[in-house]
């Protein structure tokens, strides 16, 4: 592609954001390590420099090639990318009196910029530095400036090269999408082009062309990615694809059958494994959160392996990776990350089986996911699922898990997704579950004593699950539903209510 965007990443908490306001343009970007550019820069219409936590002072600053960049492609520096131009540029960057963070107001703005265009003096921005630039290079031209940052904006003179020192990636930067526009789109000519539907049509052809006549196996869990990566299969090899749905006996109540007949309307090629007492009778006496995973993973990759060998000639393996999953982000004690986050539906499947791995998401982050899901029609209550972990109910009951525990935990949850529903709150929610506790406490129904379960519930919002809010519920709703679970699952004398934020506490109990 022509009109691609290269992002250089170092290290700022707001990369991700960068990528994803651009790609609201309908603009492909990818984001790279500053040390570790592509050798092919030819497919890059224009570059963006993110921020970062360094400074530009500093014995370990990055310290990026911009050789073949700089002059010969438009250039948008953010951040510690405009500190960095003006440092090495002949500029002075210091430390500021004051740390500079949170909102402010641009007080002026040079007048017939095009960078500016649309942007209103008094537009809002959102600052994050401990340096500032004290002094412009020579060759540069002041187009902006705050009541606390005079050099707010800039851009070298004789190249497309503009410089900001606060981010117009976050919410906060009013206009932001805007000065991302006008720099993509007016100044360095990049075409609005991706779309979901340019995406599914460009995917297609290239599974067609890459799998050709092959089988595929693709193991699905009901969430959003996999059914996602499962219909752009389903598009480009139709029977050569071959699903594979798991019930590890952990699921939802009745979300076993109730998945299958809804990808049976999709016109996938399914199959349903019920392998729901092979995984109790393994978890069997078993406490230890850990240890509970790794049973489940290891159970999961037999049971698969198993049925992949029904599968005749099969050659690939497809999974629902998608971008936050495979970006290479710098980390912050310098350099790229050790390790490359890395997230498989099928965990240790490519090495066990000796397929070809196939992802057909991998350069898309969750909401676009959705986007390229709904262009094909997929049913929008699918797609509107909230996450629900690998593990299942697992890692929902704390300490071992029993047969009788799974079932308590199944109606405690469906009373309370259902009545999110019923109330209209579960679209409000990012993910919401219950916890079976492992303490029993003493209450009163009628004139008997009881000594019986506590379950807890969990609702939050999020936008990728990295930090989350719990969601203020209405008290009424709460009410109601701590009553119905009281009054209709047996076994259960207590409802608790979970107010903790991510962090310091973590979404899942386990």
């Amino acid at each position: 592609m022509q009109n691609n965007v290269l992002i250089l990443d170092f290290g700022s908490q707001y990369t991700q954001l960068i990528a994803r306001r651009v790609r609201e343009l309908n603009i492909f970007c990818e984001i790279k390590p500053y040390n570790k550019l592509p050798e092919d820069l030819s497919t890059y219409k224009a570059v963006v420099l993110s921020g970062s936590p360094y400074s530009v002072r500093g014995e370990d600053a990055p310290h990026p090639d911009l050789s073949q960049i700089q002059g010969k492609k438009p250039l948008l520096a953010v951040c510690y990318g405009a500190q960095y131009l003006a440092h090495f540029q002949g500029g002075n960057v210091a430390p500021s009196n004051t740390r500079e963070y949170g909102r402010a107001n641009l007080s002026f703005i040079k007048t017939n910029e095009p960078f500016f265009e649309n942007v209103s003096t008094g537009s809002q921005v959102w600052m994050s530095h401990s340096d500032t630039i004290k002094d412009l290079p020579t060759n540069a031209t002041l187009l902006a400036s705050t009541n606390d940052v005079k050099n707010a904006a800039y851009k070298l003179e004789g190249e497309d090269t503009y410089a900001i020192q606060f981010h117009p990636e976050v919410y906060h930067s009013t206009d932001g999408k805007q000065l991302l526009e006008n720099f993509l789109v007016h100044i360095a000519g990049v075409a609005q082009t991706w779309t979901p539907d340019s995406f599914v049509e460009t995917t297609v052809a290239q599974l067609k062309e890459k799998i050709g006549t092959d089988k595929v196996i693709l193991g699905l869990s009901g969430g959003v990615d996999s059914s996602v990566a499962a219909m752009l299969l389903h598009k480009a090899i139709g029977k050569n694809l071959h699903c594979i749905f798991v019930n590890n006996g952990l699921l939802r109540k009745d979300e076993f059958p109730s998945v299958l007949k809804q990808y049976e309307g999709m016109g996938l090629n399914v199959k349903g494994v019920d392998a729901s007492a092979r995984f109790l009778d393994e978890l069997e006496g078993e406490s230890d959160p850990e240890k509970k995973r790794k049973i489940i993973g290891r159970v999961f990759i037999e049971v698969f392996d198993d049925e992949s060998h029904l599968v005749e000639d099969a050659k690939w393996l497809a999974q629902g990776t998608i971008y936050p999953d495979v970006i290479e982000s710098v980390s912050a004690t310098g350099g790229p990350s050790a390790t490359i986050k890395s997230h498989h539906n099928v965990g240790g499947l490519p090495d066990f089986m000796k397929l070809s791995v196939v992802e057909p998401l991998r350069m898309l982050f969750k909401d676009e996911v959705r986007r390229v899901g709904a262009s094909m029609g997929l049913d929008p209550l699918l797609l509107g699922r909230h996450p629900f972990p690998g593990p299942g109910l697992a890692i929902r009951i704390l300490g071992d898990i029993t047969r009788e525990k799974v079932a308590i935990l199944q109606e405690v949850d469906a009373i309370f997704i259902n009545g999110l529903k019923d109330a209209g709150l579960y679209d409000k929610v990012w993910q919401a579950g219950a916890m079976l506790l492992p303490v029993n406490s003493v209450g009163v129904m009628g004139d008997e004593r009881t000594y019986e379960k506590c379950v807890a519930l969990r609702a939050v919002e999020s936008t990728d699950g990295m930090t989350a809010d719990w969601v203020n519920l209405p008290y009424e709703f709460l009410q109601k539903v701590s009553n119905d679970i009281i009054n209709k699952v047996r076994g259960v004398n207590r409802v608790v209510y979970d107010i903790s934020s991510k962090p310091p506490a973590t979404i899942e109990w386990e």
